[in-house]
């Protein structure tokens, strides 16, 4: 707790300078203050955490595991074959320069409402961080300790699942780290521009009631689903190199 007891500080000082700016504007459908989105999300935790979280948490873990098993199989196969990289690393840079949120009306047209756009979307959004650092984890492994494993026998396979794979899974988890929050947001806007459940879909059916302090409790939530995932990979990787 003394270790991040300054994070903690600044964290009340600003909730507090939020409560009393609500209070003087005192326009609660604008800025409502964070007692009252506590207490709207209290009263709401029953629909919040029974209808639409579930939606929500499907839709982040499935674009999520996705993004995982799509990301590292397109750095292994780069990784593999000079040629497969220069060919799709060009397009993985240039598939970044698109707004994902322009093709979500697409997504809707191809999808409907169904899950699978929403989840197609996160996917679009996280796999990229995945891809690039879990390539550049690849290219991080010492040319030296291959010579010496190749001197001692090794073969292609040997090499690696023993030195390639552990250089580059401290750099998979740093990209891992950047996709969770990414996974929340894709999944929030996928809901918030075309869904009938799900966080993002019930805020902005409470912005169209004017009811201020509804729209910020599904936020809430969402901030507390990028938190909890991102400590449970923390812990992962601290429990997966204890060796370190």
């Amino acid at each position: 707790m003394r270790k991040y007891l300054s994070a903690m500080i600044l964290t009340i000082l600003l909730l507090v300078i939020w409560e009393v700016a609500a209070r003087m504007v005192n326009i609660m459908f604008i800025l409502p203050s964070p007692i009252g989105i506590g207490v709207r999300l209290w009263e709401l935790k029953r629909e919040l955490f029974l209808n639409h979280l579930p939606a929500t948490l499907m839709i982040t873990l499935l674009g999520l595991s996705i993004s995982i098993i799509l990301g590292v199989a397109i750095a292994i196969l780069m990784k593999l074959s000079p040629m497969i990289e220069r060919t799709i690393y060009p397009i993985l840079i240039t598939s970044q320069t698109i707004p994902v949120i322009a093709l979500a009306p697409i997504f809707v047209l191809w999808f409907g409402y169904s899950i699978w756009g929403k989840v197609v979307m996160t996917t679009l959004i996280t796999f990229f961080p995945i891809t690039v650092s879990t390539i550049d984890g690849f290219r991080s492994s010492s040319k030296q300790m291959e010579e010496l494993l190749l001197t001692m026998g090794a073969s292609q396979k040997d090499i690696f699942f023993k030195l390639h794979i552990p250089s580059a899974l401290p750099h998979f988890f740093s990209g891992l780290k950047v996709a969770i929050p990414l996974s929340v947001i894709g999944a929030a806007i996928g809901e918030w521009l075309g869904a009938q459940s799900g966080l993002g879909y019930f805020s902005r059916r409470m912005m169209t009631q004017f009811d201020g302090a509804a729209v910020f409790a599904p936020i809430v939530i969402l901030s507390m689903i990028g938190i909890i995932l991102f400590i449970i990979v923390v812990l992962t990787e601290k429990w997966i190199f204890k060796w370190r």
